[in-house]
């Protein structure tokens, strides 16, 4: 199945003014992550995104800047709002403890497939148009 566009971006936590969200959106920009604010010391990083149909998700790429750990989780907008999402990628560590401390391996893209890391299609079922991010010791592209 061909990619799916991210058609906006919901809701986020934080932004720096030179690394915005949005960068998210376009992904032939040549690597600009979307990083925290910087007076944000809280390590963490969250948001939510709408695609532009409903799709099943078989895999996941995600360009990292930093990020120790991601978590994706995925849900519908016909869904009432007290229906929690459904975990498509549980915490996953993305840098090792001793790289994220030492600031080493901060950049690369890591490719999740179904039911390797997470539930698999079948497990979780349905179609999915939205995606919920959250990170720790943040920047993502």
């Amino acid at each position: 199945m061909a990619p799916v566009k991210i058609s906006h971006v919901v809701s986020f936590s934080s932004q720096d003014p030179k690394y915005p969200v949005e960068n998210l959106l376009n992904p032939d920009s040549p690597r600009r992550p979307w990083l925290s604010c910087p007076q944000d010391k809280s390590g963490q990083l969250k948001v939510e995104l709408q695609l532009e149909r409903a799709v099943p998700i078989g895999y996941i790429d995600v360009g990292n800047c930093g990020c120790a750990f991601l978590q994706i989780d995925v849900g519908r907008s016909s869904w009432p709002l007290d229906r929690p999402f459904v975990t498509l990628l549980p915490a996953t560590m993305l840098m090792s403890l001793t790289d994220s401390k030492q600031g080493k391996n901060r950049s690369g893209v890591r490719m999740f497939k179904d039911g390797k890391e997470g539930k698999s299609r079948e497990e979780r079922g349905g179609l999915y148009e939205k995606q919920r991010c959250s990170t720790k010791e943040c920047g993502c592209y």
